[in-house]
């Protein structure tokens, strides 16, 4: 397992002592969940999506207070708007960025999430088959890459099968092609890089 720098545990630690308190689901996603796979990333965040079912924000706010959290910029509009609570770990200065999830997708992905050691602790963090969807649906160039990594390095963990569904709904559902586009150059360049000869 990689191992991830102090302060990201330290940061990992208050926040699952947190959520924990509240008793919600939630899982690691983002730049953090590839280092947790053996992907280095140069990243100064987290990314985490929970789950607050009937748990007000404020609530949430109030805890992560209580566990050194403090909020970061976005006022309430802001949270509103783009469903992210930004805060930042006061004793090491980190900053993560908290998704409000809802049914549907988040769920799916916080049930399946895997529990990964992380110094003495076990956090939840998105699959390789789900943080794969997550990237080819954000389709940016960096998360096309990131998702031909996964297709190529951890083939093992990839639920082929669950993967081309749930494009398919994505693509349905939003009633256009371009995660199915993503998805297909994700393959090809996976493709590339398990051909490419090992010098």
């Amino acid at each position: 397992m990689p191992r991830m720098p102090g302060s990201v545990a330290e940061v990992l630690g208050d926040l699952s002592k947190a959520l924990r308190d509240l008793r919600i689901a939630w899982y690691v996603f983002g730049a953090q969940a590839l280092v947790l796979r053996g992907f280095p990333r140069a990243t100064a965040d987290l990314d985490v999506t929970v789950l607050l079912g009937a748990t007000p924000t404020s609530r949430l706010v109030t805890v992560l207070g209580l566990r050194g959290f403090k909020p970061g910029l976005g006022d309430a509009a802001f949270v509103a708007a783009t469903r992210v609570l930004p805060v930042v770990h006061t004793s090491t200065g980190f900053p993560v960025d908290i998704v409000l999830g809802g049914p549907g997708l988040e769920e799916l992905f916080a049930s399946a999430a895997e529990k990964m050691k992380v110094g003495r602790l076990h956090v939840p963090v998105a699959t390789a088959t789900h943080l794969v969807v997550m990237k080819v649906l954000a389709g940016r160039p960096k998360d096309i890459e990131d998702a031909a990594a996964l297709l190529a390095g951890r083939a093992d963990q990839i639920d082929v099968k669950e993967l081309n569904d749930l494009t398919k709904d994505l693509a349905s559902a939003l009633a256009e092609d371009d995660v199915l586009v993503h998805l297909r150059e994700a393959t090809r360049r996976a493709s590339r890089v398990r051909r490419r000869p090992r010098e």
